[in-house]
């Protein structure tokens, strides 16, 4: 029987990657209190700094709370060749730390573009179309930037690098992702498959469907919700993405628009045996973050038979 190994991040309790969002944030010791209280088994880093980066002080939190260290995302402006070198040091860094406190499985580099930052694609987010996209020549640029940043993080630590497609960065919609797959070493470069950024960066796409299609080059799983509702409301009224986080887009699980028993169906098909990731980005002072993770943890205990039943047992 497969086992059902389920994580949650720091985004859950409003700790993001965008520049201006940390006012009023919980701290990593709350954080991982209550990520461990409401009964997951891992974490992500979350931004350098937020958790302690001695890595004996970060394994000793870890390991009192009995977690494991499962990545930790690293944005790189990677359209722009002057962010690589920086980018590759960035990343190679945090790569290391993991590293040090890795355990079984062993943990990702989870590389994404600097989302958030370009201000055409924040303005659109959920609703790109492939004018808002790059170049040629800047496809370039991007899928040899990424390869470089995974190529040294593999070559330094020996951790192996996905990337994270996301809305309010230049790899968001279905095509943008295919894309950028086609264009990198599938030996190199994997993908973390984060269902609530697919589905509003597709328009409400089928992301069990996309799980297919993407199959080959899915080596971690981000298991985020989408209220179509919002998302519709968002795209009526041209909010931005920022202004959809506000308003709730990334639901609990189980209260948007992803067919989770159908993803967990078809995972326990390909035989996974990773971690699942819940995020449920919201920004500081938003909702109930406790709160919230345990009811979507509840949420997936109630489907886990999906995952860990063999089809008709």
């Amino acid at each position: 029987m497969p086992k059902f190994l389920v994580g949650n991040a720091p985004c859950s309790w409003g700790t993001l990657e965008f520049e201006g969002t940390g006012g009023g944030q919980i701290g990593f010791g709350r954080m991982l209190d209550e990520l461990a209280e409401t009964g997951y088994g891992g974490t992500e880093l979350g931004d350098w700094g937020y958790m302690p980066t001695d890595p004996a002080a970060l394994r000793g939190e870890l390991s009192k709370r009995g977690l494991v260290m499962l990545g930790a995302f690293v944005p790189v402006a990677l359209k722009e060749p002057s962010a690589l070198s920086p980018g590759i040091a960035n990343a190679v860094k945090t790569a290391r730390l993991l590293a040090a406190v890795a355990t079984d499985p062993a943990p990702y580099l989870v590389l994404a573009d600097s989302n958030g930052t370009v201000a055409k694609r924040t303005q659109r987010a959920g609703r790109i179309t492939a004018e808002d996209g790059l170049s040629p020549a800047d496809w370039k640029v991007f899928a040899s930037g990424a390869e470089a940043v995974a190529g040294a993080v593999l070559a330094e630590t020996g951790l192996k690098t996905v990337f994270h497609h996301h809305c309010a960065g230049y790899i968001e919609t279905d095509d943008e992702i295919a894309t950028l797959l086609h264009l990198t070493d599938p030996r190199l470069l994997g993908l973390v498959f984060d269902t609530g950024h697919y589905t509003y960066g597709s328009g409400g796409a089928d992301a069990v469907k996309a799980l297919d299609h993407f199959r080959e080059r899915i080596w971690y799983i981000h298991l985020k919700d989408c209220h179509p509702d919002i998302a519709a409301k968002a795209r009526a009224e041209g909010w931005d993405y920022f202004q959809a986080l506000r308003h709730g887009i990334f639901c609990e699980l189980g209260k948007g628009a992803v067919d989770f028993p159908g993803l967990l169906r078809r995972l326990a098909e390909w035989n996974y045996q990773g971690y699942m990731l819940v995020e449920q980005d919201v920004l500081p002072g938003m909702g109930s973050p406790k709160e919230s993770a345990r009811s979507n943890r509840d949420y997936l205990a109630s489907i886990e038979h999906n995952f860990t039943q063999p089809a008709g047992g």
